[in-house]
C-alpha cells in the first residue's frame, strides 16, 4: 500500500482531542471532524483549553492531517437572500473555527441551485465563496466536495467545480475533495483499472491533481449514475474492492488524506480501515 494517510470521520463527543486519540486507537493516520454540530447554525465558543487538548492529542498520536467538515445547513447558492447570507456567515465562521484549532482544510458541499439553474447557482456560489474567503483566516483552505448530483446540488461534475475555480480566479485557498461514492453516483466509473484511469485522467485534465487535497473513501449503495448519495462499506457496494485497491496503491494519492465516511456501527470503521490496509 502506497497511501500514507488513511483514516475516518470521527465523532467529537469527547472533543476534538478525544477524536484524535480515538482515531489513533482504531488505526487512523489522518481524520475528519466537525468543530460543532452539523445540524445547527449556532456553536459554543472554542476555549483555549479545547485548543490545547486538541494540539496535545496531535502531538501524542502523531496525527497531524486533520480535515474539518462544515455544517449541512450551508447553501451559498440558495434562492432566498436570507438563507444565502446566513450560509456565507456560517461558512466564514466555520473557517475561522478551523483556524483557532490550526486545522488547515474545511470541506464543504457548497450549495444547490434549487431551481435557479446551474449557471445562476454557480454565480451565487462564487460570490458567497469570495465573501467567506475575504473574511476568514488565510491559513484555512476551502475544499469543494464532489456531489452525487442529487436534486439540484452543484459540484457533480469536474467541469462545474472548475467553473467555480475559474470564477474565483484560481484562488489558491480553494481546492477539491473527491468522494468516491459521489463521483460514482454522478457517473464516473472507478470499478476497473481501465475506468479508474479514465476517470482520473478526466480529473487531471479538467481540474488537476494539484487541486486535490482530500478523498472521502466510500463504497456506493446506488448504481453508477444513480445520483444516490448513500454510502456502503468498502467492497460491499456497487463499486467493489478493485476501485479501492487501485486508489490506495496509486502514487498520486500517497500524501492525500483518504477518509472513510462509512457506517460506524459494529466497528464499521475498524473493519473498513483494515480492509483498505490489506490492499
Amino acid at each position: 500500500m502506497i497511501a500514507k494517510l488513511i483514516g475516518a470521520h470521527i465523532p467529537i463527543k469527547n472533543g476534538l482531542g478525544g477524536a484524535v486519540r480515538h482515531g489513533k486507537q482504531i488505526g487512523c493516520t489522518a481524520i475528519q471532524v466537525f468543530t460543532k454540530s452539523p445540524q445547527l447554525w449556532k456553536a459554543k465558543p472554542i476555549t483555549d483549553e479545547m485548543v490545547a487538548d486538541y494540539k496535545k492529542a496531535c502531538e501524542e498520536t502523531g496525527i497531524t492531517e486533520v480535515v474539518c467538515h462544515d455544517s449541512y445547513l450551508i447553501n451559498m447558492a440558495a434562492a432566498g437572500e436570507e438563507l444565502r447570507e446566513k450560509s456565507i456567515l456560517g461558512l466564514t465562521d466555520e473557517m475561522n473555527r478551523c483556524a483557532q484549532y490550526g486545522i488547515r482544510y474545511l470541506n464543504s458541499h457548497m450549495g444547490a441551485h434549487v431551481g435557479q439553474g446551474v449557471e445562476e447557482g454557480i454565480r451565487l456560489l462564487v460570490k458567497g465563496a469570495e465573501s467567506a474567503l475575504k473574511n476568514s483566516d488565510p491559513s484555512v483552505m476551502l475544499l469543494m466536495e464532489t456531489t452525487a448530483g442529487t436534486g439540484s446540488s452543484l459540484g457533480a461534475t469536474f467541469e462545474q467545480l472548475q467553473e467555480v475555480l475559474d470564477g474565483l480566479h484560481g484562488d489558491q485557498r480553494v481546492a477539491v475533495c473527491i468522494d468516491t461514492c459521489h463521483i460514482f453516483a454522478a457517473g464516473y466509473d472507478i470499478r476497473t483499472k481501465e475506468t479508474y484511469e479514465e476517470t482520473f485522467a478526466k480529473f487531471e485534465n479538467v481540474i488537476g491533481f494539484d487541486r486535490l487535497k482530500a478523498v472521502h473513501c466510500n463504497d456506493s449503495i446506488g448504481t453508477l449514475g444513480s445520483k444516490k448519495d448513500r454510502h456502503a462499506h468498502i467492497g460491499e457496494g456497487e463499486i467493489g474492492e478493485e476501485g479501492f485497491r487501485l486508489l490506495v496503491n496509486d502514487k498520486r494519492f500517497e500524501n492525500i488524506p483518504i477518509l472513510l465516511e462509512t457506517p460506524i456501527e459494529n466497528q464499521g470503521h475498524e473493519r473498513d480501515l483494515a480492509k483498505l490496509k490489506s490492499f
